[in-house]
């Protein structure tokens, strides 16, 4: 297992293809653990992990929290509503009051892009210890999200060793609502890091051209990609021509208040024109395991009964994966990279 070297973790892009394969390694590791009983890893008893949700959230903050319990951690969950932020209290002030608490991990997330990269600065410039891990920022990444994403179609490919090598020269389709997508640009950095080709299908209102090259350079303020040499970025208007040669699909959730943004003329068109069903993965020619990052409107991204059937939908699977993967970055982030901590007589409460 490579050395960990990552202060904080905010934005896939700043991942190399060693550290996918560290995540990947210890997730698979973590996903084999009993899920039931009171056994536990001890490996960060003793830490405690503060959630910070600014913004509504169930998947990723009760995986979170569930994956820093299951490694022994204390977890202190903030409340928007009931903190001194609605008597003026600044955010940061805030967070200082967990941090002055002995909170040693944040997990953040909030609807405004940057807001736990701003965090993870000032506290660093003031020479806190503090990890920061952004659980979703605005329209900008959502790193944990792209990486249980990536475990998930890892495990599909290759169940026994789902490492990056796994994504290599596959085809994988993201249809839907890429333009307001954290979730897309972190799946877009994780992906083409592992080789994997990436179709982006959707109409021009939501999948804009220039997504073509959104990983042709690192973003700004970092000075160089670390994966050498990434998979392609491709825009598709067809989603039947998308998926001709697919080995994985994943659609968005589509946001209604786009309509009375006039980005879309109807939901039942939208459907029609690039909603998953049974019936259009079949003109494809071969069965494709189907992911959503949820939460999932029937009928509009996929079909009810696409969505309900074990056999072709990966949802239910991403959400088991978070947990596992999540505890990846917990660990990584609080306890270090390198040491063993799967051993029988570590894994006992």
């Amino acid at each position: 297992m490579s050395a960990w070297t990552h202060r904080h973790v905010l934005d896939l892009a700043a991942f190399s293809l060693d550290d996918y394969a560290t995540v990947l390694e210890l997730a698979q590791r973590f996903r084999a653990m009993p899920t039931s009983g009171a056994r536990k890893l001890p490996a960060l008893q003793g830490r405690l992990v503060t959630t910070l949700f600014f913004e509504p959230s169930t998947r990723t903050r009760s995986s979170f929290e569930l994956a820093a319990r299951r490694l022994s951690a204390d977890v202190v969950s903030f409340t928007p509503g009931s903190s001194s932020l609605s008597k003026g209290e600044s955010l940061l002030d805030t967070v200082r009051t967990y941090v002055a608490m002995g909170a040693e991990l944040l997990v953040v997330r909030h609807r405004a892009t940057a807001v736990p990269q701003q965090l993870a600065e000032a506290l660093d410039a003031a020479g806190e210890r503090v990890a920061v891990l952004n659980g979703g920022d605005g329209l900008h990444s959502h790193p944990s999200q792209g990486l249980l994403d990536l475990f998930t179609l890892a495990r599909h490919f290759e169940p026994e060793a789902p490492g990056p090598q796994a994504l290599q020269g596959r085809r994988i389709v993201i249809v839907g609502d890429v333009l307001h997508s954290r979730v897309a640009r972190s799946n877009l950095w994780a992906l083409t890091a592992c080789g994997a080709e990436v179709v982006l299908c959707g109409p021009p209102t939501l999948v804009p051209d220039a997504f073509a090259d959104f990983v042709a350079a690192p973003p700004p303020g970092q000075r160089h990609d670390p994966v050498p040499r990434r998979g392609r970025v491709q825009v598709q208007r067809d989603l039947d021509a998308a998926l001709q040669g697919a080995d994985a699909v994943m659609t968005l959730r589509l946001q209604q208040e786009r309509m009375q943004q006039n980005l879309l003329s109807s939901l039942e068109g939208y459907h029609q024109r690039y909603g998953l069903s049974h019936t259009r993965l079949q003109r494809g020619g071969r069965p494709l395991p189907v992911l959503h990052p949820g939460p999932v409107n029937r009928g509009v991204e996929m079909t009810g009964g696409l969505l309900d059937d074990p056999a072709v939908a990966l949802v239910d699977e991403q959400v088991r994966n978070g947990i596992p993967v999540r505890m990846a970055l917990l660990y990584l982030l609080a306890a270090g990279g390198t040491q063993s901590i799967l051993n029988p007589s570590s894994s006992r409460p």
